[in-house]
């Protein structure tokens, strides 16, 4: 009988056990995203210390990723996403590349994306007197800025590397820092849910407005659909009332002098008169085509 009693109390501590190392690794798998046998043998290591157990894991994905990385280094990364954050007066454009769409649509990648962005919006330097501020990143310099942890935007991409196992590009990034003076819109094309502040799509853009007549108007919504004119009819530049407009309607570049995506009885700058608004500066990217980086850092003033 004392047997028989030994032996069901038994059953049942190995029992609850189980129970507690399963939820464990259940929680560890959805925490980190890693594989059921990877998150047991860092369990295992650590005597079911979560804390500990995360952090190897970590570890061990950052160091493949690296190895990985120096690997797929020479693998074409064309597809990915452009993210577009605004935050604290501050606006990121940024674009990271992944070798197929798949990844780009993977949670990892997306999550890298925002990152990006926020780092980016964090090391934005402050604009001066009335002026904003565009800095330019290119690949060499978002590899070196540090996130909130005190890792390196590098790291972070060797730990995404790991866990995706495709090659990753941080491509390129541009910040608009502004005083309350001018307003910031983004859009991004196509866009998704994906969980973050950050708006991705294949496409992307940020425009800078300033009220120059005070009356009432809402822009937040005429910012955000010059920007969607900016990302679909992708102008060059602003444009002065010195540029002589194109003859032919569509192969004109400048901004004011295009016909307003959202009405084409009027032109962008009819739009902006009637509003009494002026576009101070705007930034497009696309994700994958080629051209030069603007300069790392220049001061920009509204075009007379």
């Amino acid at each position: 009988m004392m047997i028989g009693k030994y032996f069901v109390r038994k059953l049942h501590t190995s029992f609850s056990l189980f129970n507690v190392e399963k939820s464990m690794l259940a929680t560890l798998r959805k925490k980190t995203g890693y594989t059921f046998s990877n998150c047991k043998k860092a369990l295992e290591l650590h005597n079911n210390d979560l804390t500990k157990a995360e952090e190897w894991l970590k570890q061990q994905a950052q160091s493949l990723g690296w190895s990985k990385a120096t690997k797929l280094q020479g693998r074409q990364a064309t597809q990915g996403l452009v993210g577009v954050l605004i935050k604290n007066n501050t606006a990121a454009l940024v674009e990271v590349n992944c070798e197929t769409d798949f990844v780009a649509r993977n949670e990892h990648f997306q999550n890298m994306v925002h990152n990006v962005a926020n780092t980016c919006i964090q090391h934005a330097p402050k604009p001066q007197g009335d002026r904003i501020v565009k800095v330019c990143f290119d690949t060499e310099q978002l590899k070196d800025l540090k996130t909130n942890d005190g890792k390196s935007l590098s790291d972070h991409l060797a730990l995404m590397i790991g866990t995706v196992g495709e090659n990753a590009v941080l491509k390129r990034a541009m910040c608009f820092k502004v005083d309350d003076n001018v307003h910031l819109s983004s859009y991004a094309h196509p866009a998704g849910n994906n969980g973050t502040e950050t708006l991705m799509g294949r496409f992307g853009g940020v425009i800078a407005l300033k009220q120059n007549i005070d009356k009432e108007v809402n822009l937040d919504e005429l910012g955000k659909k010059l920007c969607q004119h900016v990302v679909g009819l992708d102008p060059k530049k602003v444009g002065c009332s010195s540029d002589i407009p194109e003859k032919n309607v569509e192969d004109e570049t400048c901004l004011i002098y295009q016909e307003y995506l959202h009405d084409e009885n009027f032109s962008v700058k009819e739009i902006l008169e009637e509003n009494g608004v002026e576009v101070v500066d705007f930034k497009r990217f696309g994700c994958g085509e080629t051209g030069t980086m603007e300069q790392p850092l220049e001061n920009v003033e509204t075009c007379q």
